[in-house]
């Protein structure tokens, strides 16, 4: 179902995130799944997936025991260890013991049930799950990185942690550490066993390169013992070799600093290192470590000399990663190879071949949700994908040797990458369009930075395009004059035209040409999306409020309004123009929030633009089916109105446009989709991209669905994505932090700018940025585990603290009127205290203070000094300067116990009103008594006392008192602005209208915010007040609409209408009846529609509606859906009238009509052109097209405009009989033309073609009726055998048949003898003596009512009719053929790929393998050819070419209107001849053979003719 796909990038800091099987899969964490690749082939092949985690996946392996390959295991950051089959991605055993975050995972390779996992706080789980037993183990109290058990001893399990240690550990002995492993002083990153025992003379050579320091203060081992050797990877950029048995290390190896191509040391590695390391399996003397850039390098142990190792990638460059890889895993092929597989932080996943050290393929991933996918109209295949990690992927999908041939761009780009566009004549040349408004363009055929435009938009760009010159810019010189510019929109909802030539010039705003040329003096909606037609003569601009407008190039003209949606429209396409019905090519397809998807036929706005705007009023198709809001849509560029749409609700969805079906939905997805697109070269073939981080490459006839779900999926995909990544919740710490393993993985997945390497990344996408955690700062050095204790069981207690306080503050606050009021408190509070002494310390004190006034001594005065200390009581009996030593001690003790007002008091009692005033201001504790008293400061001073006053009333919340202080201060604009940021739009209106100017902009700018905003909110009736306040009646209406039910649409157009603005009042007018008419309710419909004179054609459309489905529904030839009892007006019933007559009657009476009211009326209705129907079609929407059609031919006969009547009541006709009712379209005839057809006809002007036309057709579908009318009747009559002169007739009739068909000559002879049979037996005597005179009249009006359907036997048409079959027919097979050869070219591909596979190949074999693909890329006539199963493409060809030059030489009039399928209605007459052989004519019977012997020759005419001729 899957054939391609781009996943998410596997998780980053993480020891162990991948690892292969012995099947030749490769499995990796990506979020909160794992990804199963198949690397078998040459190239990565996607095998599965296994969801099931609602976090993100921590670590992953798989069992390599025998027998269990199938098997493997995942932890994540939702505390839970999943064992899965691989086979069928189910869970088969999991646990949740671990309460903390798991940080390392490992299967034992000796015990083939036992599973190992560390969590954060240092706690062990062994999980035997056959026995579904598990033990836990503390052996240390640290954080683990990472873990791996011993691959010779079943007990041994080696752990790493964040300080650096490395303990190993017996799990048999419920965790005992045997050694203690020190040398690292960092974070351990990984750890790998040697794959073979070995003893240490192995790994050295000489003693002397083995410094004492390296093994702990003791020599080199002599010992020949074998041993269990361990390598570790740390963050002090190490790699250490460590013999298990003695717990000493062996050799100590420093990573190298290598130089970047282009001559630069790589600094940034050296800051965020990622040091992994791998043991390969058969390698025992060598290991393949990370490097700071991203290089791999081999380690070669018993190299001598300083550089023990090779980096990978030397043959070709650019073969490396550009990040720091992550993790490593490797696998031995079947035949020998062994490849080697990396994941980095530059999201690629590498393969390499461990001889070579070459990098064999690399498989691209994605770090950000998909926005846009964009395949460029030159280099076919070529897709460009926009992610939300700032990188734009340019993917080769055609390539045939590397699948995933995809080239990365993120250098200049900053943001997400939201819309992208291909120019549509330069090759390579992309334009693209970010979430900081940002649009650029960039030549993905060099490696220059990309060209940014000056002019930004202030809100993400979701949609860039390029289309033709458009005034200001299409006015320039020769020099500044592009082919075609680009174009912009945002969510501030305008649209810019950039000039690509001359990107630093200011990009224009195309609603000025908008407004200028439809001299528009309203405000214009807001523009969400648009998108021009493929000729880039029609712009179609969708808005905020749901409609959409098409404007004609270069000036804008506005030729249309379409108002079908109201709520904001997300995507809009038009048809492509190179399909074989050229008319498609004026459909517009739309998708909005509200999940439907409108289709709208603009050919006759386009082709004949009228000279006002018109209004589309119904939709050529409706495609109902999306829970939730479309977000993209695509035209198949290989089939005629066929289109695809992506939705919120996870799914895309295949439709038939023209017959309004589904016909598939692929649910692939686990997110919402954002964008889709057709393969430009495959018509079976979609992709899709969503939030899930993946583009998916899928087959619609592939697919198990056929229409989106109806809700249930909508659940589902909610548990997915609560499924996906959570926020963590953590406690916040105030004191001190402790530095866990989340300080790296709060960068899973992040969408990290590249360029931007020295920063942690953080997740991107819009949902996703709530991972992060407010106080998620990650501090570099860790804490004292003394004081980190400490703070810890301060903080416990915080909570407990604040509500007690609390609930005291709420007793205090409480008065009681029984208690003595309480005395104020003291303002000198310490000196008072040291005044209320013994009487003893009393008169020391008087004492000392005696000797420090009166005595000379220095020592006496040195050691007391009054006002400080425990002698500041004394400061109030000497100097001033003593004084003021007690107004700052006592001050600043009110400060330190919350008593800012009495510090205030005392430093205004210094005379130090402004020290006051900044200690206040700093502090944040300004008042109202402050700040009265600033003015005595002076001005200056007053004015930046009450300007810090208002930014803490701001912070205090106090918005409307702040804005007091600043009117205080004659700051009106600030204070106005300031209840503007805040939400606060009534009382910034009132007091901008009460102290502003009625013609300042500032109250423009306030209502029209408020508006906005209220809007937004779904508050539409107080926005329309705003915009009523604004003198904006034409919005005010616009968002009263925007409700959509019956009384918001009236009191919308009541407003329009006494505004003014009568055009907009009619729309919402006309609206608002149609509603009214969807209830049955004509008496309201025409209450909405009497006071405008511009809805009187549609006032006589409801009233011919009325009469109408009063004849219609009562007489239940149609079904009414709705339940409610109708409200007829009073000249419904009561007159015997014919309904023509009746119809003239009431409009003459009740709308006061004469013949130029009429010509008015015939004006406005032929300005409106509704949709064909479908048998889809509602009978709502069906009954009022039939008035519309009915109404106009009535208008055009009070015209006396014969041909024209006839061409409008051949629409109604052509209408019933698209959907199939023949009982309706009878009863249309009766009531329109009681006398039949010939009335009408008889008037029409012989000499004008178009009109004999219509007419000829008009009666066909009558007779045609009266046809199968005729047939159904005498299908339960039996034969009547007269003596009427038909024999010979009938012999005569037989005869010439058998002329033209040999074969049928026994069968002409065997009615031959029948008929003389009943001649015979008639000439007896015995029936003519039984026939009565009734059923002889009875018969010759049958005779007589047969001949009259000869019209129907038209050759002319027959012909016209056999031409299009064939047309048919041709476009079918060409269509298969090419289906047979893209499945021939994909076999090929396939075997090829599997060739290519050995490595060993020759150049023979290479030539052999081009030679058959070069076969396989032949022609597709040479394909079809060789085969047989098709004619060639050159011959089918030229016979389609031969059928539509012999259709244009047919006159055109003759091809306009319908008629009645000739074949058909020859198949009918001649089953009723054969049924009853004396009621059809000869003649029309011979017509009849004729023609379907003439144009019968292929389908099912050709079965069925063969009943009547042979």
């Amino acid at each position: 179902m899957l054939e391609r796909i781009l996943t998410p990038s596997p998780n980053w800091y993480c020891s162990r995130t991948s690892d292969t099987s012995s099947k030749g899969l490769l499995g990796f964490a990506g979020r909160n799944s794992v990804y199963l690749v198949d690397v078998t082939g040459p190239t990565p092949v996607f095998s599965g997936e296994l969801a099931g985690h609602t976090d993100r996946v921590s670590g992953f392996t798989f069992c390599h025991h025998p027998a269990q390959e199938d098997l493997c295991v995942s932890c994540s950051d939702d505390g839970t260890v999943k064992i899965w089959d691989i086979t069928s991605g189910s869970v088969v055993k999991e646990h949740q013991v671990h309460q903390n975050i798991i940080s390392a995972l490992h299967w034992s390779p000796l015990v083939k049930d036992l599973i190992i996992s560390g969590d954060e706080k240092g706690i062990i789980i062994c999980f035997w799950y056959n026995r579904n037993d598990t033990q836990q183990l503390f052996p240390e109290p640290r954080t683990i990185f990472c873990l791996s058990c011993s691959p010779h001893h079943e007990d041994h399990v080696a752990v790493g942690y964040k300080d650096g240690m490395i303990v190993l550990i017996d799990i048999s002995r419920k965790g005992e550490v045997i050694h203690r492993l020190r040398g690292h002083n960092d974070e351990i990153h990984a750890l790998s066993w040697c794959p073979l025992l070995q003893n240490e003379e192995a790994l050295y050579s000489r003693q002397e390169e083995i410094p004492e320091a390296e093994l702990n203060g003791e020599p080199a081992p002599e010992s020949t013992t074998e041993c269990y050797f361990l390598a570790s990877g740390s963050r002090d950029q190490t790699i250490r070799i460590w013999n298990s048995n003695r717990g000493k290390g062996l050799m100590t190896l420093k990573l190298p600093f290598l130089k970047r191509r282009g001559g630069a040391i790589d600094t940034i590695g050296k800051e965020r290192l990622w040091l992994t390391v791998h043991w390969p399996p058969g390698w025992p003397t060598q290991i393949v470590s990370s490097c700071f850039g991203g290089e791999l390098l081999l380690w070669d142990l018993t190299k001598s000399g300083k550089q023990k190792w090779t980096l990978f990638g030397l043959s070709s460059e650019w073969q490396n990663h550009s990040r720091i890889a992550f993790s490593l895993c490797s696998l031995k092929m079947a035949d020998g190879k062994e490849l080697l597989f990396s994941t980095s932080m530059d999201r690629d996943v590498k393969c390499w071949d461990m001889q070579t050290l070459d990098c064999r393929w690399t498989m691209p991933t994605l770090g950000g949700y998909v926005y846009n996918l964009a395949f460029s109209p030159i280099d076919v295949g070529c897709l460009a994908v926009g992610v939300g990690d700032t990188m734009i992927r340019v993917w080769h999908t055609l390539s045939l040797h590397n699948k995933f041939e995809v080239k990365s761009f993120w250098q200049g780009i900053k943001g997400k990458v939201m819309a992208l566009s291909w120019h549509p004549a330069r090759e390579g040349f992309l334009a693209f369009g970010t979430d900081d408004g940002k649009v650029g363009i960039i030549d993905t055929y060099s490696n220059k930075l990309p060209q940014i435009s000056s002019s930004y938009h202030k809100k993400s760009v979701y949609t860039v395009a390029w289309g033709p010159a458009i005034p200001p810019v299409s006015r320039g010189g020769d020099g500044d004059k592009p082919f075609v510019t680009l174009y912009s929109c945002a969510g501030e909802g305008i649209i810019l035209q950039h000039n690509p030539w001359k990107l630093t010039v200011e990009a224009h705003d195309i609603n000025k040409l908008i407004q200028d040329t439809n001299a528009i003096k309203y405000k214009l909606p807001l523009r969400s999306e648009f998108n021009w037609k493929p000729d880039g003569k029609v712009l179609a601009i969708g808005n905020e409020d749901g409609s959409i407008e098409i404007f004609n190039a270069p000036e804008l003209k506005l030729l249309c309004t379409i108002q079908q949606h109201h709520k904001l429209v997300n995507a809009i396409r038009w048809h492509h123009d190179h399909g074989n019905q050229p008319e498609l090519g004026y459909l517009i397809a739309s998708g909005s929030v509200n999940a439907v998807i409108y289709v709208h036929n603009l050919q006759n706005v386009i082709e004949n633009p009228p000279d006002t705007p018109a209004l589309i009023p119904a939709p050529y198709r409706t495609l109902p089916g999306h829970t939730a809001k479309i977000t993209s849509l695509a035209w198949s560029p290989h089939h005629d109105g066929r289109l695809v749409s992506a939705s919120y609700d996870g799914t895309a969805q295949v439709w038939d446009v023209l017959k309004e079906e589904p016909l598939c939905n692929y649910r692939g997805h686990k997110g919402r989709l954002l964008c889709v697109r057709w393969s430009p070269v495959d018509p079976d073939s979609i992709w899709t991209g969503a939030d899930d981080f993946t583009v998916h490459n899928w087959m619609v006839s592939k697919q198990e669905f056929t229409r989106p779900p109806k809700g249930k999926k909508q659940t589902e995909l909610e548990l997915k994505r609560n499924s996906q990544l959570k926020p963590k919740t953590k406690k916040k710490k105030r004191a001190v932090k402790e530095i866990t393993r989340q300080d790296f993985t709060d960068s899973l997945n992040a969408e990290e700018n590249p360029a931007c390497a020295n920063e942690m990344a953080s997740e991107p996408e819009e949902e996703e940025t709530e991972v992060q955690d407010q106080g998620s700062e990650v501090q570099q050095d860790a804490p004292m585990a003394a004081s980190s204790s400490k703070a810890k069981s301060h903080i416990k207690h915080l909570p407990a603290v604040r509500i007690e306080q609390s609930v005291d503050e709420k007793k205090r606050e409480k008065p009681d009127l029984f208690l003595k009021k309480r005395k104020s408190r003291s303002i000198l509070p310490l000196s008072t205290a040291l005044d209320h002494k013994l009487k003893e310390e009393m008169m020391q004190d008087c004492l000392t203070l005696t000797k420090v006034c009166y005595s000379k001594e220095p020592e006496t005065v040195s050691k007391c000094i009054p006002g400080a200390g425990e002698y500041i009581h004394l400061g109030l009996f000497t100097d001033r300067a003593a004084v003021h030593r007690v107004i700052k001690e006592e001050g600043a003790n009110h400060l330190e116990n919350g008593h800012p007002d009495l510090f205030h008091h005392l430093m205004i009692w210094k005379g130090d009103l402004s020290g006051a005033l900044k200690v206040a201001s700093e502090r944040g504790e300004l008042t109202d008594y402050l700040v009265s008293l600033s003015s005595m400061a002076g001005y200056l001073v007053w004015v930046q006392t009450v300007e810090a006053f208002v930014k803490q009333l701001c912070f205090q919340e106090e918005y409307v008192k702040a804005a007091c202080y600043l009117l205080a201060i004659q700051r009106v604009y600030a204070a106005v602005e300031l209840l503007k940021s805040h939400q606060l739009y009534r009382e910034a209106i009132v007091l901008a209208k009460a102290r502003l100017l009625p013609e300042d902009p500032v109250l423009k700018d306030l209502y029209t915010t408020w508006a906005a905003v209220l809007e937004k909110g779904g508050h539409y009736y107080m926005a329309a007040k705003c915009y009523l306040g604004l003198d904006s009646p034409y919005d005010a209406a616009k968002v009263l609409s925007k409700k959509g039910d019956v009384a918001s649409l009236k009191v919308a157009a009541e407003v329009a209408l006494v505004a003014g603005e009568r055009e907009q009042s009619a729309i919402f007018a006309l609206r608002c009846a149609q509603e009214l008419l969807s209830a049955r309710d004509w008496l309201g419909a025409q209450e909405v529609l009497k006071h405008l004179e511009s809805l009187l054609g549609q006032r006589l459309v409801f009233c011919t509606s009325e009469l109408l489905s009063k004849h219609l529904i009562e007489g239940k030839i149609i079904v009414w859906p709705d339940t409610s009892p109708p409200q007829y007006h009073d000249w419904v019933t009561g007159k015997d009238l014919s309904f023509t007559d009746m119809l003239i009657e009431v409009w003459k009476k009740e709308f006061k009509l004469d013949s130029e009211n009429a010509r008015t009326a015939l004006q406005q209705l032929n300005t409106v052109d509704y949709p064909p129907v479908t048998a889809s079609t509602s009978s709502k929407q069906l009954l009022l097209y039939l008035s519309h059609d009915l109404t106009l031919a009535v208008l055009n006969c009070l015209k006396i405009s014969w041909g024209d009547a006839i061409i409008s009541l051949l629409h109604t006709v052509t209408r019933c009989f698209d959907i199939g009712n023949f009982e309706l379209m009878q009863r249309i005839y009766k009531l329109a033309l009681p006398k039949g057809p010939s009335y009408l006809l008889n008037k029409v002007d012989g000499q004008n073609t178009c009109s004999m036309a219509a007419s000829e057709s008009l009666n066909a579908f009558f007779y045609y009726g009266q046809l199968y009318e005729f047939w159904w009747n005498q299908s339960s009559v039996p034969c009547e055998f007269t003596t009427l002169p038909k024999q010979e007739s009938c012999e005569q009739n037989h005869s010439s048949v058998a002329i033209e068909t040999p074969e049928v000559i026994e069968a002409a002879a065997d009615v031959k003898e029948n008929t003389k049979a009943v001649s015979c037996s008639s000439t007896a005597g015995e029936m003519q003596m039984d026939i009565k005179e009734a059923s002889r009249q009875q018969l010759l009006e049958r005779v007589s009512q047969l001949e009259n359907y000869k019209v129907l036997l038209s050759d002319l048409q027959a012909y016209i009719q056999s031409i299009q079959r064939e047309i048919k027919d041709i476009q079918d097979s060409m269509v298969k053929m090419v289906l047979e050869h893209k499945k021939n070219l994909a076999a090929a591909t396939q075997t090829r790929d599997l060739e290519e596979d050995k490595e060993g190949q020759t150049e023979d074999t290479k030539d052999s393998a081009k030679t058959e693909i070069d076969a396989c890329l032949t022609p597709v006539d040479s394909c079809s050819s060789s085969t047989g199963d098709f004619p060639s493409v050159a011959s089918l060809t030229e016979a389609l070419s031969e059928l539509h030059k012999r259709m244009a030489e047919i006159p055109e009039d003759s091809k306009r209107f319908p008629f009645p399928d000739v074949l058909e209605c020859c198949l009918v007459l001649l089953h009723i001849g054969s049924h009853h052989p004396f009621d059809l004519p000869a003649d029309v019977q011979q017509l009849a053979c004729d023609l379907l012997q003439k144009y019968g020759k292929t389908g099912t005419f050709l079965k069925a003719r063969q009943r009547f001729f042979t």
